[in-house]
């Protein structure tokens, strides 16, 4: 049985004053047991994050790693330094890295290695554009990005990743797949791993990225497939963000 993971990103939002709120409103046993929770805030706030989501269910994560373990890389951070304040998992690949930064999938497969190699739990976004979709290539696309890191690393430590399916055209837009569309792509990847290692077929957590909100949340979490949220503009406000745990519990 795979536990359902809800994961938040913020992205380049946030401030001390929501991390300490978000603290104070997840304090005690509000969450079902079986149920993983992660809000994943920018680099600044980790230890503010740390010392607020103390004794809550909420695990913490990170938007991004560099793969060096140390050097002259100005501005980047490294897994070592992730697992200092309490960051158990780090996205990998997210679509703006891959649009904005230039992040290849070269890149995101060094990324995925450092972060097993420092004991986190590597995220792996993939998905496809609009006009990739259009053109029916939605699965060639996804599965190439998951193959592009599952192959190199291998069945036993692919075993400790997680995939996040986020098509890119829902990425805060306010459209959304529909669960059908989600579950379709997404048994393709099911299936993917299932060609190659049934065991990690069964036991890897897939998550739907892409304006997951708390009135959609329960009929995309209802597919087989689907076992948990990437969740975006959502996860920044306590009441939505606590729905949709809700909503996989």
């Amino acid at each position: 049985m795979r536990t359902p993971l809800i994961a938040g990103n913020w992205k380049m939002n946030g401030s001390v004053e929501r991390i300490r709120a978000f603290g104070d409103a997840f304090a005690g046993d509000c969450l079902p047991a079986a149920l993983d929770v992660a809000v994943i805030p920018p680099f600044p706030y980790l230890q503010a994050a740390q010392q607020s989501f103390d004794g809550t269910p909420l695990k913490l994560g990170a938007q991004t790693l560099n793969p060096e373990p140390a050097g002259a890389h100005t501005g980047e951070v490294n897994a070592a330094m992730l697992a200092e304040f309490g960051v158990t998992c780090v996205l990998v690949g997210h679509s703006e890295r891959r649009q904005h930064y230039g992040e290849t999938d070269a890149d995101v497969s060094r990324r995925a290695e450092a972060a097993l190699a420092g004991g986190l739990t590597p995220v792996l976004c993939v998905g496809e554009t609009l006009a990739q979709r259009e053109a029916g290539a939605t699965r060639d696309v996804v599965l190439g990005q998951v193959a592009a890191v599952m192959e190199p690393l291998g069945a036993s430590l692919a075993r400790h990743l997680v995939i996040a399916y986020e098509p890119v055209w829902a990425i805060g837009t306010g459209l959304t797949a529909t669960p059908e569309e989600a579950q379709a792509t997404m048994g393709d990847i099911r299936a993917w791993l299932a060609g190659r290692d049934a065991e990690l077929a069964q036991s890897l957590r897939l998550l739907y990225g892409g304006s997951m909100k708390a009135d959609n949340a329960a009929a995309l979490l209802a597919q087989p497939d689907i076992d948990g949220g990437l969740v975006g503009g959502a996860s920044l406000q306590i009441d939505e963000f606590y729905a949709i745990c809700q909503s996989a519990g």
